[in-house]
């Protein structure tokens, strides 16, 4: 009894966040999460780089791809369901003390991802052709996007435990780990693309193929890890019984991420249907380019802002007020810097951004201006960022889901469908819809958290 108690508290103090500066404690973990973060954009980008580079069709394959890519971040939503919810409900519990709750969190998670897993692969196969040509898929790019999804949704359970379970290694304090997980997984799949691509001659269905070895890799290397002796959580069999209440505050919290996540395809969805609509492939593309370059300069607010939900979650189990409001400060400050950086290069060279995926001159010249329209106000997104997640690192579901379907569906799918009509703006109409949304969006969501957080972080420190 006496040696079981003596380990508890052992693992009760390891990788204790309310111990040291509390920016270092953000970015121990922040950082590996930015590169991990970073390093997974390379699944999708160094697919659509190659293949925006095939001689003869290389443009149509691109837009093929961009036209599938809304149904994989839908998907993929399933898995920050889980990830997403069950990692910062662990790393409350872990703060509280009660490692055998948060270890039947991770169970309860993994369970979820498996049953959803196997429904989504089964439903991707049923609808994935009538689905993308309503995503903006034409007669030239329809056999594209089909054949990219057709290999993709074989080794989606891979991706799905890949991409929900890596949380909980993060959640741990270790990142490092973590960040293996991801460039395991790219690197592989950077030695794999063009050789499938270009070698053997696959074209779309190479790069697919690519991407699901590659992830059946990572997701083999994340449960190891949480089957090991060095996890603090590790993942076993009782844990995975389900239990009600847990799958319901797993699926509760994770609607933020879930509805941010599937919010994003919404609205790439109508976006490419309407570029479809006022200008052709040829705007499908250039926003395939620009979702691509999107993914490279919004990953590090992601992976950092996502980093820090460790932090504050455990210093807010453990009644450390003070700390969550220093560690709020941080992130904002940091979100807003490296948001202002991205735009700063975004306006001065786009031209040899787009370059990397595709050199055409047609899709050069419309991509130039598409692109600067895009990303005008993409400093905002940085109050996007930080306010959501400390909602979702606090555990306040209701909001952070709430703030995700505000700046996309509230307001993103309207502006796309109404602005293209005011003063004949057409496709500038459909692109200007973007930075209006970052704007309120942004604004509307961490003014509301300083509101709810701060009151309420005030009145737990009179009381304690």
């Amino acid at each position: 009894m006496r040696k079981e108690i003596l380990q508890n508290t052992e693992e009760k103090n390891k990788n204790d966040f309310t111990i040291g500066d509390m920016k270092g404690s953000i970015l121990k973990i922040a950082f590996p999460m930015i590169m991990a973060q970073l390093v997974n954009v390379l699944y999708n980008i160094v697919d659509r780089v190659y293949l925006g580079h095939m001689e003869g069709d290389g443009r149509l394959a691109l837009t093929g791809v961009g036209v599938a890519f809304p149904l994989i971040t839908i998907i993929n939503a399933f898995a920050n369901l889980c990830g997403s919810g069950g990692a910062p409900l662990c790393s409350i519990e872990r703060g509280r003390g009660n490692l055998k709750k948060a270890e039947e969190i991770m169970g309860n998670s993994l369970l979820l991802l498996l049953i959803l897993g196997v429904l989504l692969t089964a439903a991707g196969y049923i609808f994935k052709t009538p689905l993308l040509y309503l995503f903006g898929a034409s007669d030239q790019t329809i056999s594209y996007a089909d054949g990219y999804l057709q290999i993709y949704l074989a080794g989606n359970i891979f991706v799905m435990i890949g991409l929900g379970m890596n949380p909980f290694i993060q959640s741990q304090g270790f990142a490092r780990t973590g960040m293996m997980t991801v460039v395991i997984g790219a690197l592989l799949n950077l030695v794999l693309d063009p050789v499938f691509i270009y070698g053997f001659g696959w074209g779309v269905e190479g790069a697919a193929l690519a991407t699901i070895l590659s992830q059946m890799v990572s997701a083999a290397w994340v449960l190891a890890f949480l089957r090991g002796k060095k996890a603090i959580l590790k993942l076993r069999l009782p844990s995975l019984r389900p239990q009600a209440e847990l799958i319901r505050q797993i699926l509760s919290l994770g609607l933020s991420g879930f509805t941010q996540s599937v919010t994003n395809s919404l609205v790439q969805i109508f976006c490419n249907a309407s570029l479809q609509f006022y200008g052709g492939d040829l705007y499908v593309g250039a926003m395939t380019v620009i979702y691509s370059i999107r993914e490279v300069v919004q990953m590090p607010l992601q992976g950092f802002t996502q980093g820090a939900q460790p932090v504050l979650g455990y210093n807010y189990g453990a009644k450390k007020y003070q700390r969550v409001r220093e560690g709020i400060r941080f992130v904002t400050v940091m979100t807003l810097a490296f948001a202002a950086l991205c735009w700063l290069i975004l306006m001065l060279f786009p031209g040899q951004l787009i370059r990397l995926f595709n050199g055409e001159k047609e899709l050069l010249e419309v991509g130039i201006i598409s692109l600067r329209i895009h990303f005008a106000l993409f400093v905002f997104m940085a109050f996007q960022y930080a306010g959501q997640n400390i909602f979702v690192s606090l555990g306040k579901a209701k909001q952070a889901v709430f703030f995700s379907l505000f700046r996309k569906v509230i307001l993103g799918v309207p502006l796309i469908l109404i602005l293209p009509h005011l003063w004949n703006l057409g496709i500038y109409g459909v692109l200007a819809s973007e930075p209006v949304t970052n704007i309120v969006g942004g604004l509307a969501c961490y003014l509301t958290m300083l509101h709810v957080v701060g009151g309420e972080l005030r009145t737990m420190e009179q009381r304690s």
